[in-house]
């Protein structure tokens, strides 16, 4: 029991900030059907790397994306879904066919949540980067670690974890509450 039973969520596998924040809405109940590229199904020995710990509460499907297939199953999950989620660049949902537009075709009342490390516009949009990149550029590296020895980079619990997955974890829930609240 939780405070997300009976929410259904399609996560659209990434990495780091992502699994995590699925693994925040699977541990208050939700329903997550992840989304691994085709192949790359978890499953197997438990011990086996793609068992991480944020991978927990979940089911998870290989699916290719970039097939029309592969895109059709996922809109045919977004139906009945309550949420979708996606870490990609920007433009690359758009280009699957899965973007806030596509799925809200489908369901009008999907709530949309997307991360991106730089943003979906602006300067560094299109660019890679890393939970040390990010709290390098917002000064918060230099914080860390002792005035003799300099910056003593963290595991990737500030930017990734702290300051993405479970900042959309926290939008999703809000989303969802205020869908529910005002209709919208």
């Amino acid at each position: 029991m939780g405070a997300l039973d009976g929410v259904r969520v399609i996560e659209l596998a990434g990495i780091g900030p992502g699994p995590f924040c699925g693994m925040m809405l699977a541990d208050m109940g939700a329903e997550i059907i992840r989304i691994d590229r085709a192949g790359s199904v978890r499953g197997g020995d438990p011990a086996s790397p793609p068992a991480v710990v944020n991978a927990r509460g979940r089911r998870s499907i290989g699916v290719d994306l970039k097939s029309e297939e592969g895109r059709d199953l996922v809109l045919r999950l977004v139906e009945d879904a309550d949420v979708v989620f996606e870490g990609f660049r920007p433009g690359v949902a758009e280009r699957l066919g899965l973007g806030p537009e596509d799925c809200l075709a489908r369901n009008p009342a999907i709530v949309y949540g997307r991360m991106t490390g730089w943003g979906q516009d602006g300067p560094y949009a299109n660019t890679a980067g890393h939970d040390i990149n990010y709290i390098s550029l917002a000064g918060a590296l230099a914080h860390m670690g002792r005035s003799d020895t300099g910056p003593v980079p963290p595991l990737n619990l500030v930017g990734d974890f702290g300051g993405g997955g479970m900042y959309l974890a926290y939008g999703i829930v809000c989303a969802l509450l205020s869908a529910r609240t005002t209709g919208r």
